[in-house]
């Protein structure tokens, strides 16, 4: 991940999650130039995501990070009833990844930051997808067909670049081992402020944390079945 000379800084997708609060760290210490950019979805975990990428990019700040660069891209008009916006029936810790499906998730995310990427002269856009990612818009193919549209679309070129995509969650929590991964969020229906324990996002949290035997400093409002209590307790 060398900086190129003719590129100073790069976007970079900042949800609030270990991969992208990993990915920022691993840029910064490489010596990138990041401008992170946070999309509001107002989907049911946005207020608490955002907060998180808010707490840690306090954390972690440093010469070479830009403020916080916040879009809007609201999706409850498009997915009415989904459980990603009403919170009924969020995928629990029994369900496997396929079912936290959204639709178009990556061409929604991605357009609006390349865009403005563009408009401000940043020609890379930085993406915390890992290689067990199992839906179509994360693949090469897909991505390489979005930067051709966006560039016909703009007259420029904005490459997607995803320096984890062959990293599994294990590897990259252990890259991040060293930085204050509770100031991080990755839940699909928060309690207040607070992971839910139970969603399938909070169950792949803890068993990241277990497998590589670290203390998981998460504050959970419930530990997910079969998962050891232990590992869990309030930050």
């Amino acid at each position: 991940m060398r900086n190129p000379s003719n590129q100073p800084q790069t976007g970079l997708l900042l949800s609030g999650g270990v991969d992208s609060a990993v990915l920022l760290a691993q840029l910064i210490g490489r010596g990138w130039k990041v401008v992170p950019i946070y999309v509001r979805t107002d989907c049911v975990w946005q207020a608490a995501e955002l907060m998180a990428a808010r707490r840690f990019l306090a954390a972690v700040t440093r010469p070479g990070v830009s403020d916080l660069v916040v879009l809007d891209m609201p999706l409850d008009d498009l997915y009415g009833e989904h459980w990603s916006v009403s919170g009924v029936d969020v995928p629990d810790e029994t369900t496997p990844d396929e079912a936290v499906f959204l639709p178009g998730r990556n061409p929604l995310l991605l357009l609006k930051p390349a865009v403005w990427c563009w408009m401000h002269g940043i020609t890379h856009l930085a993406l915390a997808t890992l290689a067990a990612n199992p839906f179509a818009d994360a693949t090469p193919q897909f991505f390489r067909r979005f930067e051709e549209m966006l560039a016909e679309a703009t007259g420029g070129q904005v490459q997607i670049i995803r320096p984890l995509e062959k990293l599994s969650k294990e590897s990259v929590m252990e890259m991040g081992r060293h930085l204050p991964l509770q100031l991080t969020f990755s839940c699909l229906a928060p309690i207040g402020h607070r992971h839910c324990g139970r969603c399938n996002k909070c169950a792949e949290r803890q068993r990241a944390f277990q497998q590589l035997k670290l203390t998981d400093p998460t504050e959970y409002a419930v530990v997910a079945a079969g998962l050891s209590r232990s590992v869990a307790h309030a930050s």
